[in-house]
């Protein structure tokens, strides 16, 4: 019987997966104080392209943001993704851009480790990012991004895991299947080479329960070694969400393991994350029905609520299934990369202008066009040699001909951002999002701290009758008004 430690994923991943990344520091406040003390190793928290969404949807400071939320998680590991050729934008950042990031999050916002994904493994840029971060000071978890593919082996995974160790500076490795499509019977034989192939590294699973056999996986990866996994509070969890922390425990105890959480810490979590998703209007996480299109289409959880929530801004919400089944035909053309971002997003938009359009690669986009010329580094398998003529002919592909990563040094990229005035704190925002969303931010007032829950009138009305000592209830709201006395 073994151990098992577990790693938080409450307030990042199960909002990326059901809410679309829509998850405010207030809503964390309330709660903080149990996620402190239910004997999490981690808390996986909001970074990267989280940042764009607190700037451009919710005109939320991302630097008073993560501050709040590291002064309410004090003493608790807290831990971000980070890739090799982004922070959170599309597209592909400069190097100066990348480290500035990862010393401004580590150093000034308190962030105890990242985990280092690329879908195309390109690892002498994976290299980069892990010694950028360990040089800043923060915890190196590079990941290994799960799909399928002819290429994608086990013994392909294992060798990725040998050489991350082999960096030298790798705390632990992190396995991740977004889509939620490893099988049980693909669990029994890849865990076991990368817990070979990590030695005294730990290895801990990521998994998503879009087909529901997350939770299974889970304990046949403990079978074979694992010793951390992935969880949510219920309310976010399953469906493209992670098994539910409340779940995995009852899981845990029941084949004999043993864990470190207070339980009792987890139902005010869940109650609270339930009346924020109803009052927002988001999804509560449920197991879902099994679909085997799954393995065809790869979607990946944090991508699901995401895509869908996108489909419905511009109306194409009924498009849905049509671009489901032309996602893996995409995929295998442009190479099987993982799909996880920015590959997820980039396959998944490109087969949507492909149903939309009718006329397959007519329209595409510029990062589709970067990923063809190997701007992200070199896909797994070749791409389809008709489809690379026709995206690099497009007018974005001869727009983009002789691309080359920008260049810059911190002082360039101060200047270009507005001057050398400004600070490190501007800086940092920009790197997600243009001056007018700082600018429409910053009318929009200081960070609230709270998250107020609306109340129903007849909720109100029962708690004031049941005050002993009120004479007299008065309740108006447009449409009702109610005079009780005594």
């Amino acid at each position: 019987m073994a151990h098992v430690e577990i790693v938080d994923q409450t307030i990042r991943d199960g909002p990326q997966s059901l809410w679309g990344m829509r998850i405010r520091a207030g809503m964390v406040t309330k709660v903080a104080p149990q996620l402190r003390a239910a004997g999490f190793h981690t808390l996986d928290v909001p970074g990267g392209s989280f940042f764009t969404v607190m700037l451009r949807h919710l005109r939320e400071d991302p630097v008073a943001s993560f501050a709040h939320i590291r002064r309410l998680l004090r003493g608790q590991t807290l831990r971000c993704g980070t890739r090799p050729s982004s922070t959170g934008r599309y597209g592909i950042a400069s190097y100066a851009s990348m480290d500035f990031y990862t010393r401004f999050m580590v150093q000034r916002l308190g962030i105890d480790a990242f985990w280092i994904y690329d879908c195309l493994y390109d690892m002498p840029e994976m290299e980069r990012r892990a010694r950028s971060v360990h040089e800043a000071g923060g915890e190196v978890v590079p990941a290994v991004m799960y799909g399928i593919s002819p290429v994608h082996t086990d013994a392909w995974y294992a060798e990725r895991v040998r050489e991350m160790v082999g960096w030298g500076i790798t705390s632990s490795i992190y396995v991740e299947d977004a889509p939620g499509i490893l099988t049980p019977e693909r669990c029994r034989t890849l865990i076991p080479a990368l817990v070979e192939a990590a030695g005294d590294v730990p290895v801990e699973l990521h998994c998503h329960n879009t087909t529901g056999l997350a939770p299974l996986n889970y304990l046949i990866g403990i079978e074979h070694g694992i010793r951390r996994i992935h969880t949510c509070s219920r309310p976010v969890a399953n469906g493209p969400s992670l098994p539910s922390t409340e779940m995995m425990l009852v899981n845990l105890e029941s084949a004999g393991h043993t864990h470190p959480i207070d339980a009792s810490t987890l139902a005010p979590v869940a109650e609270h994350f339930e009346r924020v998703a109803l009052q927002e209007g988001h999804p509560l996480g449920a197991v879902t029905e099994y679909d085997r299109r799954i393995y065809d289409h790869q979607l990946p959880g944090g991508m699901t609520g995401t895509f869908k929530a996108q489909l419905v801004e511009h109306g194409m919400e009924d498009r849905f299934d049509a671009v489901l089944e032309e996602i893996p035909r995409v995929r295998e053309e442009l190479g099987y990369p993982v799909s996880a971002t920015p590959f997820s997003q980039l396959i998944g938009t490109q087969a949507l202008l492909n149903v939309v359009s009718g006329d397959r690669y007519s329209i595409t986009t510029d990062e589709v066009v970067l990923y063809t010329m190997e701007a992200y580094g070199k896909p797994p398998a070749p791409i389809d040699p008709d489809v690379k003529d026709r995206l690099l002919s497009s007018p974005a592909g001869k727009r983009l001909a002789g691309f080359r990563r920008p260049d810059l040094t911190l002082e360039e990229l101060r200047i270009q951002s507005g001057g050398p005035h400004v600070s490190d704190e501007d800086l940092f925002r920009l790197i997600f999002t243009p001056q007018e969303d700082l600018d429409a931010t910053a009318a929009a007032g200081p960070l609230r701290t709270d998250y107020a829950f609306r109340e129903k009138p007849a909720d109100l009305l029962a708690r004031a009758m049941d005050a002993k000592h009120a004479r007299r209830v008065s309740l108006h709201s447009p449409g009702v008004s109610i005079d009780l006395a005594r």
